[in-house]
């Protein structure tokens, strides 16, 4: 077996602390369902160590010049690149998936940060015509401290989306990565903190997250909260928020609608719609989940998915022929496998998959194909966040635009077909913060990353994502 080599602590400060007189959380191999090592768990005055910290960095930060900040922006992204290898590793052994979309993850983590570097240097205010002798301007300046919550399923990509613009912006940071993946957002730190950023600039904490959600948001050091997770606990950060003004960015859940249209390259829509859908055993917010087939092709469709379905590798993510690892923790593949039993015995057709995976060890969940899948089932209503794909026909383009905006999420959205003026009427009619046509890249350094719904508000990446960590000051002179 591939040694585990993090070492884990809490950074506060500019100090890595260890687990001496605190509390622990056992971080597991979700291959073996084995622990990993055990990881320090903040304590309140370990929370207020931070905010005293953070607030000092804030005063430092934003008045560090923009070319600095770039500079060890881009050195940590240099970092992340030479890493790779090590950090890859990291992330597979704590959260699942095969080392290179891990790898692949990290890349893109890099190319966040190098675009953020320049972005550093490009926010700008505006003169506004006066009556000569007299001058009125527009500021942008930082928000303030910034309190950060991610999840587990991009343990490298989501800490660097919370850290990037906000440090090119001029803000402080407080993170609390998610608590099962936290090997590798450390990883992510120490390349932060090797490529100089001062340490009262950022701190990474672990532990109950209801505690110190609550214990960070109750401050009035916080003026930002910035978060990625489910839309339950968005909405509960929120209120918590409320109470102080602060701004919010909000990364929710998502139930990503995909219309397949009868002129679609049917082959090639196949191949790209089955490797993107049990990616990182699909556990992704933006994951192709609902596939709306046009009737005169469907048969044919769901016949060609299930097929390539049942030839993907699950195992270990170390193992270079995996294609899907397991699940991050114990309790997806029961969700799942509650979901399916649910679907089944509303109607729907099992076409691959469908039972408990034979495995004596991890949490692995087979990849799932179900088809005629009806409105009722549970799956078709709640975001599954796993390797199961929901099959249903549609006649006309109005039923398949009716059906992707039927739920409260509106995160991400799928279309394939050549008919150019159908795709000017999708973009115009699907409700959805992202839409991908004839392809599934909708993750881009430079285009905003966001939902709209219950799929949150905001944007991250793009100039949007500096822009949400800012705030407009008008400077009248007379």
């Amino acid at each position: 077996m591939t040694a585990y080599e993090a070492k884990l602590g809490l950074y506060i400060a500019g100090e890595w602390r260890s687990g001496e007189g605190r509390d622990t959380h056992d971080v597991l191999n979700p291959a073996t369902g084995e622990t990993l090592a055990p990881l320090p768990v903040a304590t309140a005055a370990d929370l207020d160590l931070a905010l005293e910290a953070t607030a000092r960095g804030f005063s430092l930060w934003r008045a560090t010049a923009p070319e600095q900040r770039a500079a060890i922006l881009m050195k940590t992204a240099a970092l992340l690149r030479e890493r790779t290898e090590r950090i890859a590793t990291i992330a597979t052994l704590e959260q699942g998936k095969p080392v290179a979309e891990a790898k692949g993850e990290i890349g893109l983590a890099a190319a966040i940060l190098e675009f953020h570097a320049g972005e550093a240097q490009r926010i700008y205010g505006r003169v506004l015509q006066r009556p000569k002798g007299t001058r009125s301007m527009v500021l942008q300046q930082p928000v303030g401290p910034v309190a950060a919550f991610c999840a587990w399923n991009f343990p490298a990509l989501n800490v660097v989306r919370k850290l990037a613009p906000a440090l090119a912006a001029g803000c402080s940071v407080i993170i609390k990565p998610s608590e099962e993946t936290s090997g590798c957002a450390i990883e992510v730190m120490r390349c932060f903190q090797d490529a100089g950023l001062p340490g009262d600039v950022a701190q990474m904490v672990f532990g109950v997250p209801d505690q110190i959600s609550r214990h960070l948001l109750a401050s009035p050091v916080t003026r930002k909260l910035s978060f990625t997770g489910s839309v339950p606990v968005g909405k509960h950060l929120m209120r918590l928020a409320a109470d102080t003004m602060m701004r919010t960015t909000m990364e929710l859940g998502g139930h990503g609608p995909v219309l397949v249209f009868d002129d679609c390259n049917l082959e090639q829509t196949l191949d790209t719609l089955v490797a993107n859908k049990f990616r990182n055993a699909g556990q992704v917010c933006i994951a192709p989940t609902r596939f709306y087939v046009q009737q005169d092709i469907y048969e044919r469709f769901a016949q060609g998915f299930a097929e390539r379905t049942q030839r993907i590798t699950v195992g270990s993510g170390l193992d270079p022929a995996t294609q899907m690892g397991p699940m991050a923790n114990p309790r997806r593949p029961m969700a799942i496998n509650e979901l399916v039993e649910d679907a089944r015995n509303a109607g729907a057709r099992v076409l691959a998959g469908g039972q408990p995976f034979a495995s004596d060890a991890g949490f692995f969940v087979a990849p799932t194909v179900l088809a005629d899948v009806p409105l009722t089932a549970r799956a078709m209503n709640e975001e599954p966040f796993g390797p199961l794909a929901l099959l249903t026909p549609f006649a006309t383009p109005d039923e398949a635009i009716e059906q992707a905006n039927r739920l409260p999420y509106g995160l991400a959205a799928y279309c394939f077909t050549e008919n150019g003026r159908l795709q000017n009427r999708l973009g115009d009619d699907i409700e959805a913060g992202m839409i991908a046509v004839n392809n599934v890249r909708l993750s881009w350094p430079d285009s905003p990353f966001g939902g709209m719904k219950d799929s949150g508000y905001g944007s991250e990446d793009g100039p949007e994502g500096i822009a949400a960590h800012l705030v407009t000051k008008t400077f009248h002179m007379m």
